[in-house]
């Protein structure tokens, strides 16, 4: 976890950062993630930054904090995460992709049935 851009706010990359490792299936549910201190010397980031992108995910029912013990993955956080992280990239990502598609004059399926860059 290193490197930030100045597109958003480093808590925001930090809570993405997280949202990938718990949807990639890095950290299941029920495990423990790395405490609030080790990341923000990993980082060299403020402890109050990372709380704020582990408070985000709190308030979205995927992490829970168990008192003295840290910070959990919360049992059906992969699903709820996903939910939410699609929801976003409808409302948010899709408008501006489907718009400079129109604008180069791009067909979906061509573009599905190009090969993966890989």
């Amino acid at each position: 976890m290193t490197g930030f851009d100045d597109s958003q706010p480093i808590f925001l990359q930090i809570r993405d950062r997280l949202s990938a490792m718990i949807l990639s299936g890095g950290v299941g549910e029920g495990e423990a993630l790395p405490s609030v201190r080790a990341i923000a010397a990993d980082l060299s980031v403020n402890p109050l930054t990372v709380t704020r992108a582990y408070e985000r995910l709190v308030d979205l029912g995927v992490v829970e904090t168990r008192r003295g013990l840290g910070m959990f993955v919360a049992h059906g956080a992969r699903v709820r995460l996903l939910a939410h992280e699609r929801e976003k990239f409808l409302a948010e990502e899709w408008p501006r992709i489907r718009a400079r598609m129109k604008t180069l004059q791009l067909d979906p399926a061509d573009l599905l049935s190009r090969d993966d860059p890989k």
